[in-house]
C-alpha cells in the first residue's frame, strides 16, 4: 500500500530529482515533489515523497528523520491529509504539524 511522507527543513536549492534520489534507496518512489510558492516559484522548504510500499516508507522515516540533506537537517514523518481549504481543496501535512508540534 502506498504511503506519502512529509519532508520538512529542505534546502531552498533541493529539487524534485534531488529529493527522489535521497529517498529511492529505501524502495520504489512514485512521486517526489518539492513544494514551491505559487507567485515566486521558489521552494517553500518542504516536500512530499510517496512510496509504493509502506514498509519502505517506514524505513525512510526511521533512517532519514533528523539527518542532513544538502546541508540542512530534515524532518521526515508520515503525511496526514488535511481538511477542506478553499477552492484548492485539502492537502497533506506533517503529522507533527497537525498536532501543533
Amino acid at each position: 500500500m502506498a504511503k506519502k511522507l512529509f519532508v520538512g527543513g529542505l534546502n531552498w536549492k533541493t529539487t524534485d530529482d534531488g529529493l527522489r534520489h535521497a529517498f529511492e534507496r529505501f524502495g520504489e518512489v512514485t512521486e517526489a515533489k518539492v513544494i514551491t510558492d505559487r507567485e515566486t516559484g521558489r521552494s517553500r522548504g518542504f516536500g512530499f515523497v510517496t512510496f509504493v510500499d509502506s514498509n519502505a516508507a517506514d524505513s525512510a522515516i526511521s533512517e532519514m528523520n533528523g539527518t542532513q540533506l544538502e546541508g540542512r537537517t530534515i524532518q521526515v514523518n508520515e503525511a496526514q491529509q488535511r481538511g477542506f481549504r478553499g477552492p484548492s481543496g485539502g492537502g497533506f501535512r506533517s503529522r507533527d504539524r497537525a498536532a501543533g508540534r
